[in-house]
């Protein structure tokens, strides 16, 4: 996705983005290859700082592919922390599993093959941090099933919100995605519980903190 930075920024953002180790860099390129979305590593970069912001421990992955914001994550939760990897597709799954094995942060993982709104709904507990990058027409859904189960200061981060600038226009009745992010975005900034910043990068990423005390 693109269409949110001018090209031009957008190129010297990724011009100075530190070298990635020899897994992301492989992931990359193998997304690239054969068209895997992912968060890509200025995203990516905000979701691990982010996670160590909070001294995030116990995270929750919404549509995790190959395990490149996976990976990120689980550096950032620690030895002791967990990531819970969720995705549809098993094949994505293996290849996640490898990658997280060579770059040593297999054990920080728990995988869950499937519907990730199934998976969150399986899953016990309170979380620090969730990332959400399922299914746009999903995304109210997950509004309404990730709020509750985030502590108190802990964060909903969501790719694709600004969906290629195709947010800021009147949407078609077909056109399902647009018109889910677009009731999303309404959900996450009109929410008593959330403070909510839109970061116009890359394709737009949404961070929602939990407001301690507002239910």
């Amino acid at each position: 996705m693109s269409g949110i930075l001018a090209p031009q920024t957008e190129k010297y953002i990724d011009s100075i983005l530190p070298a990635r180790d020899a897994v992301l860099r492989q992931m990359e390129r193998y997304a690239a290859r054969h068209k895997v979305p992912i968060v890509g590593p200025a995203c990516a970069r905000v979701l691990h700082q982010l996670a160590l912001s909070i001294r995030a421990r116990r995270v929750f992955e919404m549509g995790s592919a190959i395990g490149y914001s996976t990976l990120w994550l689980a550096r950032a939760v620690g030895a002791r922390g967990k990531v819970f990897y969720t995705d549809g597709d098993p094949e994505n799954a293996e290849r996640a599993r490898a990658y997280l094995r060579r770059a040593g942060v297999l054990g920080r993982v728990e995988f869950l093959v499937g519907d990730a709104l199934e998976s969150l709904r399986s899953v016990r507990g309170q979380f620090d941090l969730i990332f959400n990058d399922v299914s746009k027409i999903q995304y109210p859904e997950v509004f309404r099933l990730a709020v509750p189960r985030l502590r108190a200061g802990g964060l909903l981060v969501s790719d694709n919100v600004l969906w290629s600038g195709r947010v800021g226009q009147p949407a078609s009745a077909d056109d399902k995605a647009t018109r889910a992010i677009q009731k999303f975005n309404r959900l996450i900034y009109h929410s008593p519980q959330l403070m909510t910043t839109i970061v116009p990068l890359r394709d737009g990423l949404a961070v929602c903190w939990k407001q301690p005390g507002k239910r």
